[in-house]
C-alpha cells in the first residue's frame, strides 16, 4: 500500500504544459519541501483542470497529499492528489517579496552544474539549485510533434476534465550557455530552458512584434537581463529527464536583485 503524506511545498517551478495519452494535459512542477528544505518534483498536475482557487502561482505555498510514484524512481519525485491541493500563501510581487522567497530557496544546498552531473551518476540526484556565470542565450528550430497525435491526446481526455483548447506548441527550443560560478575548471554547459514564463512570453509577444527577429531580440533582452550576474544573484533550478538521467534542463531562474 502506498504511503500518502500531506506536505507543504513552496512552488519554485512550473514547466510548460504538455499533453500525453496517459495523463492528458499536465504540468510538471518543482518546489521546496518545507519540512526538510529539499527539492521535490510534483507530477502530473492537470493545471488547467484545477478549480480556480487551486491554481497556484509560482512562489506559492501549497498543501497537498502526495506519495512516491511507482513508475519514477528518481528520489525527488512525488505523485500528487490534485483534488487535495490547497493554496496557503503566495509571495507575489509586492515589496519585500524577494527576501521572503530567499529565506526559503537559499536554504536549499547550492551546487555547481558539474557537481550535479557527478551526483546524478553516484546518487541518482535529479534536481538541483546551481549558480551560473557568463550566461548567454541561444535558440534553435525544433521539430513539432505529430499534430494528429496531439489532437488525439486532447480528444481522449476524461469526461471529468474541463474542456480546453489545445495549448500552442512553441516552434523553438531555447538554451542557456554558461559556466559554473567560481569553478575555473568548468568546461561549460548548454541546457535547454523549459520554464513556462519564457514560452508564454513567446506566445504573447509574437502578436506584439511584427517579425520573428524582433520577437527573439526582445526575448533575448529579457532573459539575459534576469540572468545578468552583475545586477542579480542568479540561480538556475535544474532537473533531468526520467528516461535520460544524464540530460538536464533549466527548469526556472531565481534572480533576486543584488541590493536585496
Amino acid at each position: 500500500m502506498r504511503k500518502i503524506e500531506k506536505k507543504r511545498i513552496f512552488i519554485i517551478v512550473k514547466a510548460y504544459p504538455n499533453p500525453s495519452k496517459k495523463y492528458g494535459e499536465t504540468v510538471c512542477c518543482a518546489g521546496v519541501d518545507l519540512n526538510n528544505y529539499k527539492l521535490v518534483r510534483l507530477y502530473p498536475i492537470p493545471f488547467r483542470d484545477l478549480n480556480s482557487d487551486q491554481k497556484f502561482k509560482k512562489y506559492s505555498i501549497i498543501e497537498v497529499n502526495c506519495f512516491p510514484p511507482s513508475d519514477d524512481k528518481r528520489p525527488e519525485s512525488l505523485r500528487v492528489d490534485p483534488d487535495s491541493i490547497n493554496v496557503i500563501a503566495t509571495f507575489d510581487t509586492d515589496k519585500g517579496t524577494w527576501k521572503r522567497r530567499k529565506d526559503i530557496v537559499l536554504r536549499v544546498p547550492i551546487k555547481s552544474m558539474c557537481q550535479v552531473y557527478i551526483e546524478a551518476e553516484t546518487d541518482d540526484v535529479s534536481l538541483g539549485l546551481i549558480r551560473p556565470e557568463n550566461v548567454t542565450l541561444e535558440w534553435a528550430k525544433q521539430s513539432l510533434a505529430d499534430q494528429g497525435a496531439r489532437a488525439a491526446c486532447y480528444a481522449q481526455l476524461s469526461l471529468f476534465n474541463k474542456q480546453k483548447t489545445p495549448i500552442e506548441e512553441i516552434p523553438l527550443d531555447f538554451y542557456y550557455k554558461f559556466k559554473c560560478a567560481g569553478l575555473t575548471e568548468c568546461p561549460g554547459h548548454k541546457l535547454s530552458i523549459i520554464d513556462w514564463e519564457l514560452r508564454q512570453s513567446y506566445r504573447k509577444w509574437k502578436t506584439q512584434y511584427p517579425t520573428e527577429s524582433i520577437l527573439l531580440e526582445k526575448i533575448e533582452q529579457r532573459w539575459l537581463a534576469i540572468s545578468d550576474t552583475t545586477k542579480n544573484d542568479v540561480y538556475f533550478y535544474v532537473g533531468n529527464l526520467k528516461r535520460f538521467r544524464n540530460i538536464f534542463m533549466v527548469l526556472g531562474i531565481f534572480y533576486p536583485p543584488k541590493s536585496n
